[in-house]
């Protein structure tokens, strides 16, 4: 992270006037940080650099994607107590969203087998590059970090320029870097869509077996083969395995940053 960004995080949580921490003698201990659950660790980096950043020597032999179990310590701390207590909250902010997401991540990954689990800009504003950090380290794609990486043509787009018109404009504009995306809801637009040469099809909020039928449709017309089918939409752990089978690609899943639950991590100096 950059510097600009650690000191502003530092500065929203220390504030003007930080007695807690000033009440402690500034001695030398020593102090662990423990996972109080099992999970997927993430945000190790930041978190030291967050230690770094006070004087606090953090040591781990774990790396971001690592498993692991309840009562596992992922840093050994050294140096001033006040320093630490003023690393504490920041540094396991870090730790327990980021794990949180890679947790989740995981558990989605696990049930898709071979198809690519991706997640959204559906993120914190400010926190966006940690949380798709965060599903990286699960084993997930991070999808758009923005809108300049990838032209995404949804249904308020088709709405105003229509299917044809939008993916013209955009062929038009984008670099041969940029792939075109084109989010569906009904088989129709999907062979349209196809016919039109798009790099990437989405299935919005469409049914496995609605999904099915396209893709046999378009396998019919011989447009399958180069193109990129994404599901997206009521996707949840109970149904990723029904739509991972379906016959798409990629799943992208919006609850891998705006519904993971925090990782439960705790601090406590000896």
């Amino acid at each position: 992270m950059l510097l600009t960004e650690l000191e502003r995080f530092i500065d929203e949580d220390t504030g003007y006037n930080d007695i807690s921490s000033s009440i402690v003698p500034d001695c030398k201990v020593q102090a662990e940080v423990i996972a109080r659950e099992d999970g997927v660790v993430a945000g190790l980096s930041e978190a030291s650099q967050v230690f770094e950043y006070f004087d606090v020597l953090s040591t781990t032999d774990l790396t971001d994607g690592s498993s692991i179990k309840k009562n596992d310590v992922l840093f050994i701390l050294d140096g001033g107590a006040k320093s630490i207590l003023r690393a504490e909250r920041l540094a396991l902010n870090f730790l327990g969203r980021m794990s949180g997401i890679a947790t989740m991540t995981r558990k989605y990954v696990e049930r898709a087998g071979n198809v690519r689990i991706a997640c959204t800009r559906k993120t914190t504003p400010g926190f966006r590059k940690f949380e798709k950090k965060a599903v990286i380290a699960g084993g997930g794609d991070p999808h758009r970090f923005n809108l300049s990486d990838a032209v995404m043509i949804k249904d308020n787009h088709i709405s105003v320029l229509g299917l044809e018109k939008a993916v013209k404009a955009a062929k038009s504009m984008a670099s041969f870097t940029q792939k075109i995306e084109v989010e569906v809801e009904t088989v129709d637009d999907v062979i349209r869509a196809a016919e039109l040469g798009v790099d990437i099809i989405m299935f919005d909020n469409m049914t496995v077996n609605k999904i099915k039928e396209s893709i046999k449709s378009i396998a019919k017309k011989g447009l399958r083969d180069g193109i990129i089918l994404e599901a997206s939409g009521g996707i949840s752990l109970e149904n990723i395995a029904e739509y991972a089978s379906c016959g798409v690609d990629v799943i992208s899943v919006g609850a891998l940053t705006h519904s993971s639950r925090w990782l439960d991590i705790s601090m406590k100096v000896k």
